[in-house]
């Protein structure tokens, strides 16, 4: 009878497990459409905790100089804002000249790309003739649209500008009071535990997601503006206008691994096209963009780094999948702040052994005797 009890809750134990893993993963599947569908509400809310957290150590280095909490955090949140400020307007500014001249300049990427469309142009001939030679009917050739220049554009910032200021309030209002409370939240969160070990892992959990977060972003932002500048000091010695807007693309969009650098490098490829009327110098800024962030990314980064936070390339290429899916460029340039938070409280906390509960002794024994029970005929092997 014992031996069935402890049979029967080992049944009971498994269900719940089962019933439970049932419902994380109900959860897991439905959280991104949650998300996707309240952007308004988590996107300012998951940024502004995110920059709150990087803004700890400065709010502890304020705290530990006397100065009170509140003035403390109005004081890192006024730093934030003054350097948000100055970045965007040193890009958005220079930026809107471009894309007003964008329309003017069409003629001039046209001629610039003239040798590479008449190539691509006898190409396409060349094998439309071919196909034509064997197949029953005529090649119908598809409609080329010429895209649209950007006049709507003011339209769009007008009318989205009032729901993204509120946005942009209520990120600001929210790491004001997280960081004015941050001592006490801290305080609590450890004292609140009933044992002296759960505390610890507590105060060790908080700790290592602010030095991790903190960390990254620190570091990452010294060798983005690092990046920054030097591209725009390359394409300043080039001739290439508005060098300091272009050194700030390079650097915001490097935030993103593997997609951002893409992006600027076309960026660049584009304003070269816009600027210079020859091919092999028009493409010159884009080349600089490259070499400089190939050094930057198998020399400077893994050195200054190092290994504690060195990621598998996977889960980052899954996380920049994943929000920006869920939030679009913005959700791509917190992807992998939000995996190293992710990850840091995961190891912190144990992650679930799905494989021990699938293939754990209860199940996979018995199908192991039970396989061998049939090869054998029937026959019973113990005797």
């Amino acid at each position: 009878m014992p031996a069935e009890g402890a049979e029967g809750q080992t049944q009971r134990d498994r269900l719940l497990a089962a019933l439970t893993l049932i419902a994380g993963i109900g959860l897991l599947l439905a959280l991104p459409f949650a998300l996707r569908a309240g952007s308004e509400f988590f996107l300012p809310l998951t940024a502004a905790i995110v920059i709150a957290i990087a803004l700890v150590p400065l709010l502890e280095w304020l705290e530990r100089h006397r100065i009170p909490a509140p003035i403390a955090a109005f004081t890192c949140v006024l730093l934030f804002l003054v350097a948000a400020n100055v970045a965007l307007a040193s890009i958005v500014v220079p930026a809107w000249r471009w894309i007003q001249d964008l329309p003017e300049r069409v003629g001039r990427i046209q001629s610039n790309l003239a040798p590479l469309i008449d190539f691509y142009s006898n190409l396409e001939q060349w094998v439309n003739r071919t196909l034509h030679n064997f197949a029953s009917g005529p090649i119908q050739q598809p409609v080329q649209q010429a895209p649209q220049p950007p006049t709507s554009l003011l339209d769009l910032v007008s009318t989205s500008a009032p729901s993204a200021l509120i946005e942009m309030f209520f990120a600001i209002l929210v790491i004001y009071f997280f960081l004015s409370g941050w001592t006490r939240l801290r305080r609590s969160a450890i004292t609140s535990r009933t044992s002296f070990g759960g505390a610890m892992a507590t105060a060790r959990v908080i700790q290592d997601v602010v030095d991790d977060t903190s960390a990254y972003l620190g570091t990452i932002t010294l060798i983005n503006l690092t990046l920054g500048l030097i591209v725009a000091g390359a394409l300043t010695i080039i001739g290439m206008p508005s060098p300091l807007m272009w050194g700030g693309i390079v650097a915001l969009l490097n935030y993103i691994p593997y997609f951002g650098p893409v992006i600027a490098a076309f960026l660049l490829a584009m304003g070269g096209l816009m600027t210079f009327s020859e091919l092999g110098v028009a493409l010159i800024p884009a080349a600089i963009m490259i070499g400089a962030h190939l050094i930057e990314a198998n020399l400077v980064t893994p050195l200054i780094v190092g290994h504690r936070l060195t990621i598998s390339p996977i889960l980052i290429l899954i996380s920049l999948s994943f929000w920006g899916w869920v939030w679009g460029t913005t959700g791509a340039l917190l992807a992998v702040p939000l995996l190293i938070i992710i990850q840091t409280v995961m190891n912190a906390a144990g992650k679930p052994d799905i494989a021990g509960f699938l293939f754990e002794h209860g199940t996979l024994t018995h199908d192991r005797s039970a396989s061998r029970f049939r090869r054998s005929g029937g026959r019973d092997q113990s005797g």
